[in-house]
């Protein structure tokens, strides 16, 4: 790669900043080189690719919150045909140049879009990856519903946080003795009124058994742990989600959809973003 490129390169990564993904680029360049938190999110998607096939070919993948596009350019390389969504345009300003620059508009389509609009449409995905984002939502259980029903294979869920790994094992559904809520093991997510670490969208901090009981109450089995907070699911077919059976009409009205709209037809058509030459 010549000096001249390079400078090309250099001087566009400027022009997109701030970034939130350090991405390795063509010739050793990074988008983020002094990251605050290291080479992010590099070091967390070597946890996470042994627990995601390597051969990906022919597979559909909708990655969450997509910010630049460092999962989304992953999960293309291995040969799915990625969606990726965010409602910044910024972030998805940068994702658009980066696929352009590796190769990859083909297989990666973006659309700037909130996670709840995902239930006006009727596309379903194999592979799902809900990381960062649940602990940024004002309404997280809908939201998961919603991400959930669009899972066909797997799903790879990540959320902030408490503290711990206890699990209350001793419940069942019949439970009347309030007591137990205060164990250290039972299902809790703390509600952030004002701001955690800053950020006034951090409203959630769940244990980590109310992540494991989230996820089963949504209809998914936790097959994994890929690393520190990450959770690896798959549709429970044993144990649908009550949005799926006898609580559907609360679901559906929660998503402003009648039976026939939500599952029948396509919802309002979504921005997309089309992937454009880069001018230099």
């Amino acid at each position: 790669m010549d000096e001249a490129y390079k400078k090309t390169i250099t001087e566009k990564i400027a022009a997109l900043s701030p970034w939130f993904h350090n991405l390795h680029l063509p010739g050793g360049i990074q988008t983020a080189a002094d990251h605050f938190l290291g080479d992010f999110p590099m070091f967390k998607w070597v946890e996470l690719a042994p627990f995601v096939p390597e051969d990906l070919t022919g597979w559909t993948a909708l990655d969450i919150g997509c910010n630049a596009g460092f999962y989304t350019f992953e999960l293309a390389r291995r040969g799915a045909q990625v969606t990726g969504i965010d409602i910044d345009p910024h972030y998805l300003e940068q994702a658009q140049w980066v696929a352009q620059l590796l190769g990859l508009q083909d297989r990666v389509t973006l659309r700037r879009m909130q996670v709840y609009e995902l239930a006006r449409e009727k596309k379903n995905y194999d592979l799902v990856l809900f990381m960062g984002v649940f602990y940024h939502l004002r309404y997280p259980l809908l939201a998961l519903d919603i991400v959930a029903q669009k899972v066909q294979k797997m799903m790879i869920f990540q959320t902030m946080t408490m503290p711990g790994r206890e699990v209350y094992e001793q419940y069942d559904e019949w439970i009347n003795e309030r007591d137990a809520l205060l164990h250290q093991g039972w299902p809790k997510v703390a509600f952030i009124e004002h701001r955690f670490a800053g950020d006034p969208t951090n409203w959630w901090i769940p244990n980590h058994a109310a992540v494991e009981a989230l996820l089963r109450s949504a209809g998914m089995r936790i097959t994994g742990y890929p690393g520190h907070e990450i959770y690896r699911c798959e549709p429970n077919p044993e144990r649908p989600s009550c949005v799926a059976t006898w609580n559907r009409s609360e679901y559906l009205c929660a998503v402003n959809a009648k039976e026939d709209q939500g599952r029948d037809q396509e919802g309002m058509p979504l921005e997309v973003i089309p992937s454009q030459p880069d001018p230099h």
